[in-house]
C-alpha cells in the first residue's frame, strides 16, 4: 500500500500575475453590443418581414433581446476579472474565459513567434493583443486587451529573451 502524502511535494499554481487594461471592459462592451445588436435586428426584421410568423416568435425576439442585453452587460466584467497574464524569465501564463476558464503555460524556450495585433476598435481603446506561438499542439496563447504600450514592451522583452535562448523551438 503506496503512502500518498510520500514524495516530492507538488507546486501550487498560482493565476497569472497582471490584469489586462481596464479600457478592456470597453472595448468588450461595444465588440459585444455591435455582434449581438446585428443578431437581434436580423431576428427582429425576419419576425417583421416574414410572412405568416407564428406569434409565439415575438416571445422569442424579446427573450433574444434580453439575453444580448445581459451578454453586453455582464460578459465584459465577468472577463476583466478572469483574464490574466505574466510574462516570466521562462514561460509566458494567461487565464482567460467568462464562461468557461482556460489556462496555459508555455516554457520561453518552445516559443517561435511573438506577433501584436491591434485592430480598428483596439486602436479606438488604446489596446493591443499579443500572440505567442510554441511548438505545441495546443496551439497559440494569446493575450488579448493589454494597453498598447504594455503590449509593445512585453513584445520586446519576449523577443528579447528567446533571442538569447538556444535551440530551435522545436
Amino acid at each position: 500500500m503506496s503512502d500518498v502524502g510520500a514524495g516530492p511535494a507538488v507546486p501550487v499554481l498560482r493565476e497569472p500575475a497582471h490584469r489586462v487594461s481596464p479600457r478592456a471592459i470597453g472595448f468588450w462592451t461595444v465588440s459585444a453590443l455591435l455582434g449581438d445588436a446585428a443578431v437581434v435586428v436580423a431576428a427582429l426584421v425576419a419576425w417583421l418581414v416574414v410572412p405568416d410568423v407564428p406569434g409565439w416568435a415575438g416571445l422569442v425576439v424579446l427573450l433574444l433581446g434580453l439575453l444580448a442585453a445581459a451578454h453586453v452587460v455582464l460578459m465584459p466584467r465577468i472577463r476583466y476579472r478572469v483574464h490574466r497574464w505574466e510574462v516570466t524569465d521562462t514561460a509566458v501564463h494567461t487565464r482567460a474565459g467568462w464562461l468557461g476558464r482556460e489556462s496555459r503555460i508555455a516554457p520561453l524556450s518552445r516559443v517561435q513567434t511573438v506577433d501584436s495585433r491591434q485592430g480598428a476598435l483596439m486602436r479606438v481603446f488604446g489596446l493591443a493583443s499579443i500572440t505567442v506561438t510554441t511548438a505545441s499542439a495546443a496551439g497559440p496563447i494569446t493575450v488579448d486587451c493589454l494597453d498598447a504600450a504594455t503590449a509593445r514592451e512585453v513584445v520586446a522583452r519576449l523577443t528579447a529573451i528567446t533571442s538569447a535562448t538556444a535551440g530551435d523551438a522545436t
